[in-house]
């Protein structure tokens, strides 16, 4: 189902949600009858192929009910404590108002303008720059930020990245990752367990290849059937196809998880966009996130929900997250965004510029500044003397418009000299 807009888009989150829950049953099956396989080879290994594949079909069928109650009991478990899983790995906290009100008016504003329910906020106490949003329907949502995000971004970037979190929810975004993560748990346990069932066994040493276990003393009672079938051959064949059913569906999960991550972060990017009306905002704060949003101890899943994810997979085959480059050049060319480029946080260019700052020696340090009586070319100048000195006696000073005037007084500083004489 192609989207083509906000809408649509929504409508299609909703349709791939119920094709991976289908997709979820299927794996399943892949994973029970790729055991089936083991197990009969564990139980006589001295069959054909063809003997293991129809008898491991008929398992499958008997098998099909438990584990299709298997797959449903983790879905309710997922359902209902995700977020209680999720909170165990990060360590995440519900805020209130007057514990984080700048965060929580910021979020609040957000919704209001757009009339979304406003989902639970979350802190976790991290050094590292990021933010994800959880839930599977409204009375579950929430969004998780890290005291990281909070010390190095403005309001104007926290309330990006709310936005963004935000548009996750509102497009059915959150439902679908959670819904994957369920999947890649789902295969990734029993992948891992039938994979270390398989390393625990050996194959012993003799012409009849079988296995080292307990199904030797039904293996024994057959010996002419396995001399005559070439036996072990119909075993290695059918250990080598579960194995390959086994990592075909890992495979398949992590392209689900693929085909849902890189689309829709940015759309989220162009979500906060609608929603704050500043693309400069968004850029600026994906760029200081940049290479900092590594959450210490979180599992792959949990930072496939973040706002970025640092990790990537053989050759970027597969990282769930475009590069913020690329986002910030699609934020540049859609929504009219200036890119300054990466950005060093407040702390890193205080520790950089703060030991340029300081002299290296005591020979750099300026010479002291002198309040002496100042030095002219022929030796120390003597000190002003006051403007108006007070008059001789017997004199009195002369008249102005404006009161009384000082003696006049000549370039000498004394009092004006006739060619005959002191004037009186």
């Amino acid at each position: 189902m192609a989207a083509y807009g906000l809408y649509t888009h929504i409508a299609s989150n909703k349709f791939r949600s119920m094709l991976l829950l289908c997709g979820l049953f299927l794996l399943i099956y892949v994973l029970v009858y790729a055991g089936a396989l083991v197990a009969e080879v564990m139980i006589d290994s001295g069959r054909t192929a063809d003997y293991y594949l129809t008898h491991a079909s008929r398992d499958l069928v008997s098998a099909f009910p438990w584990a299709t109650i298997a797959a449903v009991a983790w879905i309710v478990i997922a359902y209902f404590f995700h977020q209680k899983m999720i909170d165990a790995v990060t360590g995440g906290e519900s805020v209130t108002r007057q514990q984080q009100p700048r965060l929580y008016n910021l979020l609040e504003n957000l919704c209001i303008s757009r009339g979304i329910p406003m989902p639970k906020l979350k802190v976790m106490d991290s050094p590292a720059l990021n933010a994800f949003a959880t839930g599977l329907n409204p009375r579950q949502y929430s969004i998780t930020v890290t005291t990281g995000l909070l010390r190095a971004l403005n309001d104007q970037e926290i309330e990006a990245v709310l936005g963004h979190e935000l548009t996750h929810i509102k497009n059915g975004d959150v439902q679908l990752m959670v819904v994957a993560v369920i999947i890649a748990g789902v295969v990734g346990f029993f992948g891992e367990l039938f994979f270390r069932l398989f390393t625990n066994l050996s194959w012993s040493g003799g012409s009849g290849g079988g296995w080292s276990s307990s199904s030797s003393s039904r293996s024994s009672s057959s010996s002419s059937d396995r001399d005559s079938k070439d036996s072990g051959g119909g075993a290695i064949i059918v250990i080598i196809i579960a194995v390959a059913l086994i990592m075909l569906a890992w495979l398949l999960s992590q392209v689900v998880k693929l085909a849902l991550s890189r689309s829709r972060e940015f759309l989220a990017d162009a979500g906060s966009v609608e929603l704050t009306k500043n693309p400069d905002a968004m850029i600026s704060a994906l760029r200081k996130i940049e290479n900092r949003g590594e959450l210490p101890g979180a599992t792959s899943a949990v930072m496939e929900l973040c706002v970025d994810n640092p990790r990537e997979g053989f050759a970027d085959l597969f990282a769930t997250h475009p590069s913020v480059k690329s986002r910030v050049d699609a934020l540049v060319k859609s929504a009219g965004g200036h890119d300054p480029g990466p950005l060093a946080l407040p702390d890193e260019t205080s520790d950089a510029t703060g030991t340029q700052d300081q002299p290296s020696a005591a020979g750099d340090q300026p010479p002291p500044v002198t309040h002496g009586p100042p030095h002219g070319p022929w030796g120390d100048t003597p000190p002003a003397q006051p403007n108006n000195p007070p008059p001789l006696p017997g004199t009195s000073p002369a008249q102005g418009p404006l009161g009384p005037l000082g003696p006049l007084q000549g370039p000498l500083q004394g009092p004006l000299q006739g060619p005959w004489g002191r004037r009186r």
